[in-house]
């Protein structure tokens, strides 16, 4: 289990910390709800867990890309993987940087690249 609190202790020792006004986390979870009944109002019957994956090398060129972004300078992931059940942690992400809009894009940008790139979800019914 991740200590979001050991993470940020980590992050503030970092030297990167004195450019850092703001870290942001994620914790994608596995929910009950089908993707395709969120995003689109397809109907579903309940998801009991999945099954998750991802390609580190991607992963690890999202990160990259985001340390390409304006004003970041700190960022951590952790991904899971394997047979997944809803209330599961799916990834956390915590992202440091100089001001809030930054930092905000910045998440944004990093978590929908890993969420559309490098990782691969089956929703098991």
């Amino acid at each position: 289990m991740i200590d979001l609190n050991k993470w940020l202790e980590e992050a503030k020792a970092d030297p990167s910390a004195e450019k850092c006004g703001m870290y942001l986390t994620h914790n994608g979870v596995v929910r009950s709800t089908a993707k395709a009944q969120v995003r689109e109002g397809v109907a579903s019957e309940s998801v009991r867990g999945m099954v998750f994956s991802y390609d580190e090398e991607k992963v690890n060129a999202a990160i990259e890309e985001a340390y390409k972004l304006p004003g970041i300078y700190y960022v951590r992931v952790w991904l899971a993987s394997g047979e997944l059940s809803v209330g599961d942690d799916i990834m956390y992400v915590l992202i440091g940087g100089d001001i809030r809009p930054h930092v905000i894009d910045g998440l944004q940008f990093l978590v929908g690249k890993i969420k559309s790139e490098c990782v691969k979800e089956t929703e098991k019914f």
